[in-house]
């Protein structure tokens, strides 16, 4: 290769292609992810981004940062480890009025808020839009393919203002768009001719296709109005995917809530659904179990003083750990807790659940919202000072429990320092990515209650195993989590190349507007 065509080379910029949902939930994430894993396959130098996500379920990064779960899987179908520039700005809900913002994996402090949202500020939209600019500029000097994911409806008219999330981001970059819509929930005409409506001509003029998703039955029977579709709006359907049952992957953020009955279940795991639950992916290992009964308890219904049919409860992650834990104790949760350990039940707190088990939550700055100190469960001898400056860190090590010891791995990723005020059983030896040796976590004396702020404690084959012993599952099948992703992003690929029409896809790219 000659000097300049190494320099053109390098000098070239990525392909861009954005996919857009007539609504939430309409299979934007999945199918960026599939795509993903489709054109790494092929050998293409691609790379996921969402120039702005809403969700608590996140991710560490490779460079210390944090990004939604959703950007983390699909570089994960890229063969990628995450970066920050994936996914450069995070809002994270910390009430139904407020959120958390997280530009290029920070968490702004109070004084940057200002600089963002204060009264001598240039907009949250300017600033926000110049760091997406800025990540996405490097992701374009890096591969030859980005493939980026909306977020919600382009065709939301209150937010089209400041909107830099769907069109207003197409717009900007001047990419074409892809529209997907979920045809499951019905209405699937009506979402894509009224999404098209209310955009305006430029905007309809830069979507280049739609692709109608979770679709069941023959697709024969679709025929006559996927013609009438493509004729009103003068668009090509690019394909229809079928219901993939079945299909396990991190969810960007909503829960699902259906109770998992494997056939051979010998063990019941109870997951208390917090208003503000984060990270819930910690317990998808334990959903695809083959040995565990698994069930959410949504605690915004009142605890009725029936005993509680687990083995195993788990309090998981909160993004607003003292709310969360006042409406615990109003809904009546504690006393079910009690009685399920004066039972002989396990308990396990993570993260945020980690800190309730404690005896106080202090937050003296506010972080969480109203400054203030909380009572806890009184559980653990913990106590939890809440700080602005956020722990992210990826760490490996080991647990021991029961004398025996397993291989884990995973991540932090929480606001709190919790102090030990009597001595304890630290059962996890972890380094971090930083390369610092701790130990970490709080094992109850009478060894029922365990707590820690390791997201992804059953993400380890060995470590789900330990866990589910200690909890009274003996001789647990063990299950490999990752490599079940793995296999459901190559499924999920090999059911888009099936069905897309690759070929126009292809132009589309080709065309690059």
């Amino acid at each position: 290769m000659s000097v300049d065509n190494a320099s053109a080379q390098r000098e070239a910029k990525a392909s861009i292609l954005m996919v857009q949902g007539t609504t939430s939930d309409a299979g934007k994430s999945t199918l960026v992810a599939g795509l993903c894993r489709y054109f790494a396959r092929e050998g293409r130098r691609v790379a996921p981004f969402k120039p702005q996500n809403m969700a608590l379920n996140s991710a560490v990064t490779s460079d210390g940062g944090e990004i939604g779960r959703a950007q983390a899987l699909q570089a994960e179908a890229c063969y990628l480890a995450p970066h920050t520039d994936f996914n450069p700005i995070l809002l994270k809900p910390n009430s139904d009025t407020s959120s958390q913002v997280i530009v290029q994996g920070k968490a702004l402090s109070h004084m940057d808020g200002q600089a963002y949202f204060g009264k001598d500020s240039q907009g949250y939209r300017t600033k926000a839009m110049a760091a997406v600019l800025d990540s996405l500029s490097r992701l374009q000097r890096q591969y030859e393919l980005v493939l980026v994911e909306g977020a919600g409806s382009p065709a939301e008219i209150n937010l089209r203002e400041g909107d830099i999330a769907n069109m207003g981001f197409a717009e900007a970059v001047d990419c074409p768009v892809i529209l997907i819509a979920d045809i499951d929930k019905g209405g699937v005409f009506a979402h894509i001719v009224g999404t098209l409506a209310l955009l305006s001509a430029s905007e309809r003029a830069r979507v280049k296709g739609v692709v109608i998703n979770r679709f069941r039955g023959d697709v024969a029977l679709l025929q006559s109005g996927l013609d009438w579709l493509e004729a009103e709006i003068d668009k090509p359907v690019l394909g229809v995917l079928p219901y993939l049952n079945d299909l396990h992957l991190d969810a960007e953020d909503a829960l699902d809530a259906r109770q998992v009955t494997q056939a051979n279940s010998r063990f019941r795991v109870l997951v208390l659904v917090l208003p503000r639950i984060s990270n819930h992916t910690d317990f998808d290992p334990l959903r695809l179990h083959p040995d565990i009964d698994f069930r959410y308890q949504n605690i915004n219904e009142a605890f009725d003083g029936q005993p509680i049919e687990a083995d195993l409860i788990i309090l998981p992650g909160s993004k607003s750990v003292r709310q969360d834990l006042a409406t615990l104790l109003d809904k009546g949760w504690d006393r079910a807790i009690k009685r399920h350990l004066r039972y002989g039940g396990k308990l396990i707190g993570i993260c945020g659940g980690y800190q309730m088990l404690g005896l106080a939550i202090e937050d003296p700055q506010g972080v969480e919202g109203e400054a203030g100190d909380s009572d806890g469960l009184g559980l653990l001898p913990i106590v939890t000072e809440l700080t602005p400056n956020k722990r992210l860190a990826q760490v490996t090590g080991s647990l021991r429990l029961a004398g025996k010891a397993a291989e884990v791995s995973g991540y932090e990723i929480h606001c709190g320092r919790s102090s030990l005020l009597s001595k304890a059983a630290k059962p996890l030896t972890l380094t971090s990515d930083e390369g610092n040796h701790f130990t970490e976590g709080c094992l109850s004396q009478d060894g029922q209650i365990f707590g820690s702020y390791l997201h992804g404690l059953f993400d380890s084959p060995e470590a789900c195993a330990l866990l589910l012993e200690w909890a009274g599952l003996s001789t647990a099948s063990t299950i490999d989590p990752q490599a079940i992703k793995q296999a459901q992003l190559d499924r999920l690929a090999d059911t888009l190349a099936e069905h897309l029409d690759m070929s126009r896809l292809g132009a589309i790219l080709a065309s690059g507007n």
